[in-house]
């Protein structure tokens, strides 16, 4: 038999016995490759009536439509057809034909749609349309549909660790709160605020996904009282856990402030010593470079206070590696005396950032001293916030929240893509 490169796209398409390619031709002045296909007789014997699964005839045809399909070397390949429409003899329901070929957007193919999905995971979406030589719109009209019908398909039943933060969308106040499944890793929801309603929305994004309010035992969070808030209100069995993480940046966000106040009212020296200091007091002793060690040690000899809330918080997050909760719990009662101590005998009130976070320890110790029984961070949700940060540089800001949200469930959701 003969091989035709209509039969050679045909066998390459997998079209069956139901479809078959009628004609293919290039136009060398578009540099675009057309494949016109059709149905076969053998169509009907198949296709039931979506209503009523009744025997189908065909009805009439659609105009020309045009899918968008992979390169055939070098050049754009384009399939075309008049699909059929098929009427139902039971209950003469009226429907269009969908094609094997077709993906989610009636404009790409599906082995289209799952090529730039593939790409749009590593690249900008304004890089992708150029590369594949479509608009961004239509990739975005793409990605839209696709992570919508996977996104119904989740599964939320055995969530019961759950995670929360809030997520900078761009400049300013414009927050997502953005939630997590702990143990699987995954984005479970996410949507505009860092209010406690927030709160309200999660339960019942979950509840459609075949998961339960109350199965939710731990919720690792910061110190918001929005967020308390609404786990209080909506999930009556769930213990908070305060994340570990916000309250280590808490205690190196507070050393900073003593820095900056020490150089405004030190004496004769203090600026010098202090000065381009800000990334030494964020690392920890043993990740040192010698000439930061070196210099560390000249600046603990002029006995300032940056140096001694630096001490505090290197015990701070030292009490961590204890191995239990009552342990811990004594350690931090002990660290708490300790500041409030040191900062009665320091002048200008240079230890206030650091008896804030004595307070805020000893407001939220409850929470704090959960972790040692469940062992929960953030860790996930911070790693995210980092991925989504690089990713807004390469895209320049998205659009609207919409976008962001779907890249967020796209990247970080564990949706099976591509849906067909």
């Amino acid at each position: 038999m003969e091989m035709t490169p209509e039969k050679l796209f045909h066998e390459l398409l997998g079209l069956g016995l139901n479809w078959e390619v009628r004609e293919s031709r290039f136009e060398a002045g578009s540099g675009t490759v057309y494949l016109t296909i059709r149905e076969t007789d053998r169509l009907w014997d198949h296709v039931r009536c979506p209503k009523e699964g009744g025997l189908v005839s065909c009805y009439d045809r659609t105009e020309e439509l045009t899918w968008r399909h992979l390169n055939i070397f070098q050049h754009r390949c384009e399939i075309t057809c008049c699909l059929p429409r098929g009427k139902c003899r039971q209950c003469g329901h009226i429907f269009r034909v969908r094609p094997p070929w077709e993906g989610l957007s009636m404009h790409f193919t599906k082995e289209f749609e799952a090529f730039a999905l593939l790409l749009m995971r590593e690249m900008p979406v304004s890089k992708v349309a150029q590369t594949v030589g479509e608009t961004d719109t239509r990739l975005w009209r793409m990605l839209f549909r696709q992570v919508e019908a996977a996104y119904l398909e989740n599964d939320f039943s055995q969530v019961c660790c759950v995670g929360v933060d809030e997520m900078s969308v761009r400049k300013g106040h414009d927050y997502l709160s953005v939630f997590a499944d702990l143990v699987k890793k995954r984005v479970l929801f996410a949507t505009e605020g860092r209010h406690g309603g927030t709160w309200a929305e999660f339960v019942e994004a979950l509840e459609k996904h075949n998961g339960h309010r109350h199965t939710i035992t731990q919720v690792s969070m910061d110190m918001s009282r929005a967020y308390e808030k609404g786990v209080r209100e909506n999930c009556r069995h769930a213990q908070v856990v305060f994340d570990k993480f916000h309250l280590i940046g808490h205690a190196n966000q507070a050393v900073d402030a003593v820095r900056r106040k020490e150089v405004r009212v030190g004496g004769k020296g203090v600026w010098e010593a202090l000065s381009k200091s800000q990334w030494l007091w964020r690392k920890n002793p043993e990740n040192l470079t010698l000439p930061q060690k070196e210099r560390l040690a000249q600046i603990k000899n002029k006995n300032l206070m940056t140096a001694k809330a630096y001490q505090m918080r290197l015990v701070f997050q030292d009490i961590y590696r204890s191995p239990d909760a009552t342990t811990a719990r004594h350690r931090f009662k002990v660290w708490c005396r300790w500041v409030r101590w040191a900062a009665r005998f320091c002048r200008f009130n240079l230890l206030a950032s650091m008896v804030k976070v004595a307070r805020i320890v000893e407001d939220h110790l409850a929470g704090i001293l959960a972790h040692w029984k469940w062992g929960l961070t953030n860790a996930f949700l911070e790693g995210l916030n980092s991925v989504f940060s690089a990713t807004k540089r390469k895209a320049r800001g998205y659009r609207s929240t919409t976008y962001f949200i779907t890249m967020l469930y796209f990247t970080a959701g564990k949706l099976r893509l591509p849906q067909c």
